[in-house]
């Protein structure tokens, strides 16, 4: 029996503040099955270990000033890091921009 391996892709969508630590992507596909954000990160982490010190702080947290949604859903509202992944979700992570005068 073969497998359908291609569900298990997750993407990531990258805004621009985020690209350099990416390779300038703007999306990143991986294939995995983390089942939560906080695994999603760590597979993308892996993959692009500069986006780890621009998303998450020492401790692990998604740091304040970034958004990170699944599917549309800000992770705030759905559990966090703990919030589950269905296959094939799509996850944007969007730092705030602020400033200027």
């Amino acid at each position: 029996m073969r497998e359908d391996r291609g569900a298990r892709l997750i993407t990531f969508q990258l805004t621009g503040p985020l690209r350099p630590w990416a390779g300038g992507a703007t999306e990143v596909n991986l294939d995995a099955s983390p089942g939560d954000v906080r695994g999603a990160l760590a597979a993308l982490f892996a993959a692009h270990p500069g986006l780890r010190d621009r998303i998450t702080n020492e401790a692990g947290q998604v740091r304040v000033h970034v958004n990170v949604f699944v599917d549309g859903e800000e992770i705030k509202f759905t559990g966090g890091l703990s919030t589950p992944l269905r296959e094939r979700a799509q996850l944007h992570v969007i730092p705030a921009i602020s400033g200027g005068s």
